[in-house]
């Protein structure tokens, strides 16, 4: 019998998927590293989040371990050297969050725009901070997408469809063709992205070629009047590059959903400004969302053990 290990939340109907499917499954939501080697030493799957970890320790203390899933898109968490050294398969499911995390970068932007979390703030504090609150409209401004994935075109879709925004992007992979016909969108270098957008979204993973994309440098390229939102990884910005840009002015405000440190320490940097907004990694936090992911991997491990 397959002895598939879930170590983080997972969607009930999941759940019962495997289950249906003639698997054992063992459910022990977020272990540390060392109960982890304990319980991975005589599974065949695993199936992890954004945590726990999928160390080296951990791989190498798995005895029948052949398929690592991953609820969801990034797979930052799990190291892939020494599963592709055992011959682990990692599998996710990267379409699963996609409009989740969308319409949070589109949120973001809003709050940020118009203030809302510092509005509000202000209301419970009993203060009518009318005259503070100025903001502005999407309607018209330049959206600059890198990263133009599934959750970097969907954003972009929001933008153009819902609000009338007009898109320009970088992406690694070049120019894409059908996105351009579909939306108007036009393809900058990412220097030029930084340069002409009135807000910044970042949708890439978190690579070598990618930790501190925007950093110092190329926070000093964005209007002042721009806002930057990041919803992929915290590692995509330099977080003391991020603080110097919004304490100097250099930006106008900031939507965050991911950081560098995680959980973010409470008396962080980014928590004294009222142009930031800051959420707790929740990109992916929807019950559709979830419900996508949770069955999406368990789909892909049955079809796994069914086919090898």
């Amino acid at each position: 019998m397959v002895k598939v290990l879930v170590a983080a939340p997972l969607h009930p109907k999941a759940i019962e998927k495997l289950r249906s499917a003639g698997f054992e499954v063992i459910v022990k939501e977020y272990p540390s590293e060392d109960e982890l080697v304990k319980l991975i030493k005589d599974v065949d799957a695993i199936i992890v989040r954004s945590k726990p970890r999928v160390t080296r320790r951990v791989i190498e203390a798995a005895e029948k371990l052949r398929v690592i899933g991953r609820a969801g898109v990034g797979i930052d968490n799990i190291d892939l050297e020494v599963a592709k050294e055992k011959g682990i398969t990692v599998l996710n499911t990267p379409g699963a969050p996609s409009r989740s995390v969308a319409e949070l970068a589109i949120g973001l932007m809003l709050a940020v725009a118009r203030k809302i979390a510092f509005a509000d703030r202000k209301m419970r504090e009993g203060v009518w901070a009318k005259k503070q609150c100025m903001g502005f409209e999407l309607r018209g401004k330049i959206l600059g997408v890198i990263g133009m994935g599934r959750i970097g075109r969907e954003v972009a879709r929001i933008a153009y469809y819902g609000f009338g925004m007009k898109i320009i992007y970088y992406d690694a992979r070049g120019k894409m063709e059908d996105v351009e016909r579909e939306l108007g969108a036009k393809y900058r270098e990412l220097e030029d992205v930084l340069r002409e957008a009135d807000i910044v979204t970042l949708h890439v993973p978190l690579l070598p070629s990618t930790r501190h994309l925007i950093n110092e440098e190329r926070l000093k390229l964005m209007k002042p009047s721009a806002i930057l939102i990041n919803t992929a990884r915290g590692g995509v910005v330099d977080t003391g590059a991020l603080v110097k840009a919004l304490s100097n002015g250099w930006i106008a405000g900031a939507g965050l959903d991911v950081y560098e440190e995680e959980p973010l320490p409470k008396d962080h940097p980014l928590t004294k400004f009222d142009n930031v907004v800051l959420t707790p990694h929740i990109g992916s936090t929807t019950t559709e969302a979830q419900e996508r992911a949770g069955v999406q991997i368990a789909e892909k491990i049955i079809e796994f053990f069914r086919s090898n």
